[in-house]
C-alpha cells in the first residue's frame, strides 16, 4: 500500500497573516522634555528655549520621533509645541507618547493602508505566535479591516485556530 501525506493545511485555502509584516522596521528616537526641566521638576521658559537652541537636532534626522514627558511634572502645552516646531522639519513623523505608543501607531497605520480586496471571501488566519510583542490593538485593527471582506477569520496557526469570525451562508434566491 503507497501511504501519501497530504497537506490538507496547504490544500484549505487559509491564509496566514503575520502581523509581524506589519511591525514598523524604522529609526526611532525619544525627545524627553525631562531632560530639559530644571531639577527635574520645573519647566523654566527662558532656559527651555535657550536649551532647545543649542540641541543637536541632526541626531533626529529622518527618524520617527516619540515625544514624551516622563517626569513626574505639569508640562505647558506649548512646550511640545515648542519641541515638535524643532523636531518636524527633521523628523519623519512625530508621535505623543512613549517610544510603544510611537511603534503601534506606526504598525496601525501600516495595517490600515493594506488593500482589502486581497482578503475578500477568503479564510484568514492571523498568526498567533512570534518574535516580536505585538500590541493588542494590532489584533483588534486587522480584525475590524478585514471582518467585512473575509468568509472566515480566525487566530493561531493553520493546524491548531481559534475561531473568531465566520460569514454568513449566502443563500441562493
Amino acid at each position: 500500500m503507497n501511504d501519501v501525506i497530504i497537506n490538507k493545511v496547504a490544500e484549505s485555502g487559509i491564509v496566514t497573516i503575520d502581523l509581524e509584516t506589519f511591525y514598523p522596521k524604522v529609526e526611532t528616537a525619544v525627545f524627553d522634555i525631562k531632560d530639559y526641566l530644571f531639577k527635574g521638576l520645573i519647566l523654566k521658559e527662558k532656559d527651555f528655549r535657550e536649551a532647545l537652541k543649542h540641541t543637536d537636532w541632526q541626531q533626529y534626522n529622518g527618524k520617527y520621533i516619540a515625544l514624551t514627558n516622563t517626569a513626574d511634572a505639569i508640562i505647558p502645552m506649548w512646550a511640545y509645541m515648542l519641541a515638535v516646531s524643532y523636531l518636524q522639519p527633521l523628523a519623519k513623523d512625530i508621535v505623543f507618547g512613549s517610544e510603544r505608543n510611537l511603534l503601534q501607531t506606526l504598525m496601525l497605520n501600516n495595517i490600515s493602508n493594506i488593500s482589502v480586496d486581497d482578503y475578500a471571501g477568503k479564510r484568514i488566519v492571523i498568526k498567533g505566535c512570534g518574535d516580536v510583542v505585538l500590541p493588542e490593538a494590532a489584533y483588534a485593527a486587522i480584525t475590524q479591516k478585514l471582518r467585512p471582506v473575509v468568509k472566515s477569520l480566525m487566530y493561531g496557526e493553520p493546524c491548531s485556530t481559534v475561531p473568531v469570525y465566520k460569514a454568513a451562508p449566502v443563500k441562493p434566491q
